[in-house]
């Protein structure tokens, strides 16, 4: 039998569930907070002023801006890119993979041929081409991490759909008569999601290094809107004697990314034990 978790073992879920709990939040209320503007100047303190609990909690950046209220809003395009680009990069792997796998013939070489092709190309030097080509924004950044991850996903569902293709309650469904559409629809497409959920949470987690990446070199968000990798990049040349302006966005970056590679590990692990019970 299988040992129940403890509580204490549970303890990296729980602090995960909560600091993004915190970051969606906080980015959902960020215009309704009792922030300052992300690009006010902050009356009556200098700038680069260090973390206090008077007058800012996390001190001003460079040019005097409240570095809480840039983290809040910042945390609004992180968390947009990361669940923008995974929810389409999985629509568009769901699709490739469920076809690739169950249809099989000429349909799968081509499909696989066009991933192979996209796979090719370094994720990183993609998603600069993407970045650099199209308008700077959230709406690019989303788009160019969704053509990087869909081959993924795509694979990721093309597996699945061969290991689940054979079982008794989908060739049940064909002796019936049913269509290859509503079989792929309701007997091989909510299964194919469990086993394709844990990988979003690790796509997002990249999602976010990524956004924050381009942000760094100059291809994310188009200053003066607030992004953490932006926040990394303006306090680069302060880190000597400021290293908190660098220190800040990098901490929310790296517990954001654990946080998601925690989840999804659990979700990993959680949905595995389902699958063991199937037919």
């Amino acid at each position: 039998m299988r040992a129940p978790r403890s509580r204490a073992g549970r303890l990296p879920l729980w602090l995960s569930l909560a600091w993004l709990t915190a970051m969606f939040t906080a980015a959902l209320f960020a215009d309704v907070l009792p922030l300052r503007s992300n690009g006010e100047i902050v009356p009556g303190v200098d700038a680069r002023t260090p973390p206090g609990w008077r007058p800012e909690f996390l001190g001003t950046d460079a040019i005097g801006r409240s570095v809480l209220a840039r983290i809040v809003h910042g945390a609004r395009e992180s968390l947009l890119v990361g669940l923008g680009s995974a929810g389409l990069a999985m629509m568009a792997g769901l699709a490739a993979g469920l076809a690739a796998g169950y249809l099989r013939g000429w349909l799968d070489a081509a499909i696989g041929l066009v991933l192979d092709a996209v796979l090719a190309v370094p994720a990183l030097v993609l998603l600069i081409a993407i970045a650099a080509v199209g308008r700077r924004g959230t709406t690019t950044v989303v788009l160019g991490l969704a053509v990087v991850g869909t081959p993924s996903f795509a694979r990721l569902a093309r597996a699945s759909t061969l290991a689940l293709a054979g079982r008794n309650h989908v060739a049940a469904a064909v002796a019936l008569g049913t269509g290859p559409g509503r079989t792929l629809r309701r007997e091989l497409l909510p299964d194919v999601i469990l086993r394709l959920a844990p990988f979003a949470f690790v796509f997002m987690a990249f999602a976010v290094v990524a956004e924050a990446s381009l942000s760094f070199l100059g291809l994310g968000l188009p200053p003066p809107a607030p992004s953490w990798g932006a926040m990394i990049n303006d306090g680069r040349p302060y880190l000597d004697g400021d290293p908190w302006l660098v220190f800040v966005p990098a901490g929310c970056v790296f517990l954001t990314v654990a946080s998601f590679t925690v989840i999804g590990e659990w979700a990993r692990r959680r949905f595995a034990v389902g699958e063991s019970r199937l037919p």
